[in-house]
This record gives structure tokens, sequence and C-alpha cells, in this order.
């Protein structure tokens, strides 16, 4: 099932593949190191001041409601010393008393339209930042080579850029407010602590250091479970995904419980990092509130000695303990919510790690190229290339072809045909040697300008959610209807089309799951035609269709192929007959070349080809 989940999409047009025969890169992704927190968190707030009026707007009503949620002991302190029975206030002042709780209720009521307002706006200015942060992804993969979607899953790439862009979204519209909220009441707490007892603060921040060291030792631990976890998540994905695409297989062999084995295992292995990260991650918090209760018992004592004593009233000691909580309660707050934080940041390294990917070059992208003066000579000198340094794929590969011929490339599989068609389109870049089209090497082309003349038709035809007309148009953008019919009438697609409820209007599903496998090459091959290159390349498209099919398609191919350099990769030995050249691959070198006639005469690998496709008369 692996072949099935390395289907690509490069710029070079529509239903592209990476590396298959031909011994492309099949190992498994590598799963990057933990990176910076810190790092990671600055980035993060550096998208938040994209939006920087969102921001500002955000600070200034967390700053107003943290001032209400402060000034709130100030009343409280007024109206119980206001009430207070003392030697020197024998009588209930109710004046003030009335005052005291006309602020305290005024406070806390626009403290709740603030709270709703800084709700509202954080909301907004998270959900922004995650579509921005979002887009960027999705633009850097749209910009990666077509190597790194070869090594990495299509699972994997999903869950980066939807379960983790999701968990960033979550964590910012819980703790964005949160935490700037947090930094303001606390500070906001200290000073009026310092104001009303420089004693009891010493107390009451006697418990900090204990807060910073446990915390400290818990974040150290859980920060590689939550990675972890993440990571798990990644390749649970990448299985449920390849387990749909392959669903077929899957039950064509009778591998159901072997995969649903394999799914188990995975899913154990998430289930476990979860369980430790959040175990770890959830016992900050009581451990936090068994600190902060411990520095209350301690205010309460030396608050009681300092009014025993007359140095402070028992409305500084109501006002003190109000403060101490709100000094606390932020920590506990953001302490309860480090789990969220921390998968939130196992989250964003992820998706950084796409984002700092590097994308694929084009020194020439600004060089003119009309690919209109193509003529399509296509010449290989002493190519090698392997997709991994180890191993070659192509050992002193030479052809020469010219404008207008039909080459044709056989062999085993994994022999290196395929890896032809990458290396002509510059999905991969040759080791040594010199690839040339009309006698400049490819190189010093512009990579979107060489692709535009290439035409490719891949046996696992990719088709796009849209109309068939949308789909065939593919090849051109700018083509009219009209254009767009006639290229289907070449590809012999029109008739089929045209029998369908909704014609050219027809909506596609997923894959064109909804139209047969011989409808859909035909739509690609109709794409091809479309897009008129000057060089085409057939990847074994005739392989999986049935015999009826591909006469219709061989027809509509000779008519496509007159005037175009053809490269033709087939295990059907009918379909290339009458190719004027035949390369036969074994092994990256070229062991046998010459037409059919002359293969067939010299009794080689070609002719053991060919002989075990059909019987002794149908050969002579």
């Amino acid at each position: 099932m692996s072949e099935n989940r390395k289907m690509n999409v490069p710029q070079g047009g529509p239903g592209m593949r990476g590396p298959g025969g031909g011994g492309g890169p099949r190992g498994p992704m590598v799963v990057e190191k933990p990176k910076n927190s810190k790092k990671t968190l600055i980035r993060l707030v550096k998208y938040l001041g994209a939006s920087k009026y969102m921001l500002l707007s955000l600070i200034v009503l967390v700053v107003l409601s943290a001032v209400t949620q402060l000034a709130g002991p100030v009343f409280q302190k007024e109206a119980i010393d206001n009430i207070a029975i003392t030697e020197t206030n024998s009588s209930v002042n109710f004046n003030g008393l009335i005052s005291a709780l006309i602020g305290m209720g005024g406070v806390y009521l626009i403290g709740v339209l603030f709270s709703f307002l800084q709700g509202w706006i954080g909301a907004g200015l998270s959900q922004k930042t995650v579509r921005i942060l979002r887009s960027d992804m999705f633009s850097r993969m749209s910009k990666l080579p077509v190597k790194y979607f070869d090594t990495n899953t299509h699972g994997e790439l999903m869950s980066r850029l939807t379960n983790d862009i999701d968990n960033v979204s979550n964590a910012l519209s819980q703790t964005i407010t949160a935490i700037i909220s947090s930094i303001i009441t606390v500070s906001g707490a200290l000073v009026m602590m310092l104001y009303y007892s420089p004693i009891m603060t010493v107390v009451a921040l006697l418990v900090v250091p204990l807060v910073l060291f446990v915390s400290r030792s818990i974040i150290k631990k859980s920060r590689s479970l939550f990675k972890k976890q993440q990571e798990a998540l990644g390749r649970l994905n990448g299985h449920i995904e390849e387990m749909i695409t392959g669903q077929k297989t899957v039950e064509a062999f009778s591998r159901t419980n072997i995969v649903v084995d394999e799914f188990d295992q995975i899913n154990a292995d998430l289930r476990k990092f979860s369980i430790r990260a959040q175990i770890y991650g959830g016992t900050i918090g009581p451990v936090m509130n068994v600190i902060g209760n411990i520095g209350f018992v301690l205010v309460a004592i030396s608050g009681g000695i300092l009014a025993s004593k007359g140095m402070i009233s028992i409305g500084v000691i109501q006002a003190f303990v109000q403060y101490s909580k709100q000094f606390t309660r932020p920590i506990n707050e953001i302490a309860n919510q480090y789990s969220t934080i921390q998968s939130a940041l196992s989250s964003a390294e992820r998706v950084f790690d796409v984002m700092d990917q590097i994308p694929e070059t084009d020194d020439a992208a600004d060089r003119p190229f009309d690919p209109e003066t193509v003529k399509g000579d296509v010449i290989f000198k002493d190519v090698n290339f392997g997709y991994n340094p180890d191993k070659r794929v192509l050992k002193d590969f030479s052809i020469n072809v010219k404008a207008g011929q039909k080459i044709a490339l056989v062999g085993p599989t994994g022999a290196g045909k395929t890896t032809v068609v990458n290396l002509i389109t510059r999905f991969y870049d040759i080791d040594s040697g010199e690839i040339l089209l009309d006698g400049e090497n490819i190189t010093d082309l512009p990579k979107k300008g060489l692709r535009s003349c290439i035409g490719i038709v891949l046996q696992d035809t990719v088709l796009f959610t849209g109309t068939i007309k949308d789909n065939i148009r593919f090849g051109r953008l700018d083509a009219t209807d009209e254009e767009i019919y006639e290229a289907a009438k070449m590809a012999n697609a029109d008739r089929f089309i045209r029998r369908l409820p909704d014609g050219y209007e027809t909506q596609l599903s997923e894959q064109g799951s909804n139209l047969s496998q011989g409808q859909r090459q035909l739509l690609s091959i109709a794409r091809a035609v479309l897009a008129d290159p000057k060089i085409l390349i057939l990847d074994e498209a005739t392989s999986s269709i049935d015999t009826r099919t591909e006469m219709h398609i061989q027809k509509a191919m000779i008519s496509l192929m007159k005037g175009k350099t053809s490269f033709i990769i087939a295990h059907r030995l009918s379909t290339i007959r009458d190719a004027d050249e035949i390369l036969v691959i074994d092994g990256g070198r070229i062991v046998e070349r010459g037409n059919h006639q002359e293969l067939l005469e010299q009794k080689g690998h070609y002719w053991k080809l060919y002989q075990s496709q059909f019987t002794r008369s149908e050969a002579v």
C-alpha cells in the first residue's frame, strides 16, 4: 500500500507523479528533532502582530478589564472598613458603605462589558491569525520540490495542515487573552500588594521560587511527550489516508485484519504518548493550586499578626487577600492550560517545519523563454542519477532524440524508465552529465517554461473535484469551450461525455471515482491534447485499460503524436510496434536499442519480453 500514498501534483501540470518504477525514494518520513519552543512562540507572536490594530484593541480591552478587577478589592476594603467596629470607629458609616458598594458594582459591570468585547475581538484575532498561518503553509507546500512529497506521506502532511493548525487555533482562542491578562493582572496585583503591605508581600512571594522550580521541571519533562503525541497523530492520519485510498486492494487480498492490527498498534502508541503527556501536563495545575494555598495560609497568618498589632485594618487584609489571589490565579490558570499551550507549540513546530523547507529554486526563472519556439530535440549525454546518493538509478545514460520522433522505453519494473520522465521535466536534477533541449542545457531554461512544453499522460490518472470541462481545461486555462470539445473528440472522449446526464458539466467526485478507469484516462488524454505540447510523455497510459478502449486511445494517440517528440513507457509491447526507436533499459543502462523488427531479430532482452506477452504464432 505504500505505493498508493505517493501521489504528487507538481507545478508542471496535472497528474504528474513522483518516481515509480524507476526506483524513486520510498523511505519513511524523517521525524524532526524538537525545536526551541521559545523561538516557536516568538514566531506565533509575529503572526499575531500582522493584525496589529486588532491586537492593539485587544490589549487595550484586556488592560481596562484588568484595571476593573484590580479596582474591585479597593472598594471591598472601603466597604469593610466603613462597617468595621474599632476603638476609633464605634458606628457604621452608611454613606461610605453605600458609595463603596456602588463603586464596586460599577467596576464589576464595566469589567463584564470589557470581558465580552475582549472575547469577541480575541476570537476574531485568533481565527485571522490561523487563516494567515494556514495560507502561508499551503503556499509554501505548493512551492516545495517533488522530492519532499515523495518522502512524506499524504496523511502526515494533511495532519500538519489540518490537525496541527486546528490545535494552534484552539490554543490561541483559549490562551491569547489569558496570557495578556495574566501579565497585566499579576503586575497590577503586585503593585497593590506592595502599596498595602510590603511585609505581607514578601511573605506572599516566598512561594514564587517553588512555583518556578516545579513548573520548570514539569515543562521540561512533558515537552518531548507532547511532541511525540503530535507525531503519533500524524502517523495515524497517514495510515487512515492510506487505508481509505487502498481499500479495494485491502479487500481484494483479504488483508483487512492486518490493516486493522496496524491501526490498533499506531492508535495504542498515540494513546500511550497522549496519556503520558496529559498526566505530566495535567499535574502542573493541581500542584500550583497546592502551592497557592500554602501561600494563602502564610498571608492569612501574617495579616492576622499585623492586624492584632494595629498595623493594618481588617479591610486591608481583605483587599490584600484578594490581590494575592489575583496574583496567583493567573499563574494557576496558565498552569491549567499548560497542556493546551504545550500541545499547540508542538503543533506549531511541525507547521513551521514545513514552512522552513527550502522551496524549489529556479536560477533561470527570469530568462525569456517562448515554448512556441521549441522544436523538440532531446539529448541525454552520459547522465548519471540516483534518488539516494548510494544507489544509482541511471548510469551513463545517453540518447539522441530528434524532433517528432517516437521513442519507446521498455524494461522490467525498477529499471529506470519513469526516472527519465522525472529528469526531462526537472522534477529531479541529474548528478552528472547533461540533458539538452534543442541544444540548450535544460538547467539554463526556466522550469515553468520547460514544463509548459511537456505533456504527460499517466497510468495513475489525477482528476480534480469539479466539472469534466474544468478538468480538461486544466491543460490550457485560456481554452474556449469549442477547443475543449475538439480535444475531447481527438481523445475519443466526446462520445461517452455527451452520454452523461450533464455532459461536460458533469461534476466529478474525488479523483473522478464516479467514472471508470478508462474514462478517467480518456479525460487525462484530452487534457494533454488541449495543452498541445511539443514533447509528449505517455507513462504506461494504456496498461490498465480494456482492449477496446485501448484501440480508441491508440487511434487518438497516432494523431496526437504527429509532429511531437514522444516518449512512451509501456508494458504492453503491442502499443509500441511503430516506434521510431525502442530503448530497452535494465539496471539503469540501455542494454538494447533499435526498432521493433530489429530488436526481435536480435533475440535479446526485448525478444524475451515480447515472447512473454505473445504466443510464438502471434510473434511471427
